[in-house]
């Protein structure tokens, strides 16, 4: 999995970008389809905005939002949708209850 990081109207320090990329490492505890994921992180009037584009197999990429005025809060946020997005992604493609089964017939 690829991670990369920008950032708009700000200097990316190191340890952002270290904070950023351990948190999207994570990303692969709850799907493991992962092919890449954009972080661009951007200084607002009032704080900053986090987005994360998480580009997964078969499936047009999981993007996520958060603005807060801190800007590891606003990390965090956006982790946390984003792992939202892929667990019920996951959940929907292993639900299994609306198929019928080999036989053909309903149970």
């Amino acid at each position: 999995m690829q991670v990369n990081i920008s950032s708009k109207h700000m200097d990316l320090t190191q340890a952002i970008e270290e904070y950023a990329e351990k948190k999207a490492a994570k990303f692969t505890r709850y799907f493991d389809r992962i092919q890449q994921v954009e972080v661009v992180i951007d200084r607002a009037k009032k704080g900053y905005t986090v987005e994360m584009i998480t580009d997964v197999d078969h499936h047009e990429p999981f993007v996520s939002n958060a603005q807060h005025e801190d800007l590891y809060a606003c990390i965090d946020v956006c982790v946390d949708r984003a792992v939202r997005q892929l667990t019920d992604h996951k959940s929907r493609l292993r639900d299994n209850k609306h198929h019928t089964p080999a036989s053909g017939k309903d149970a």
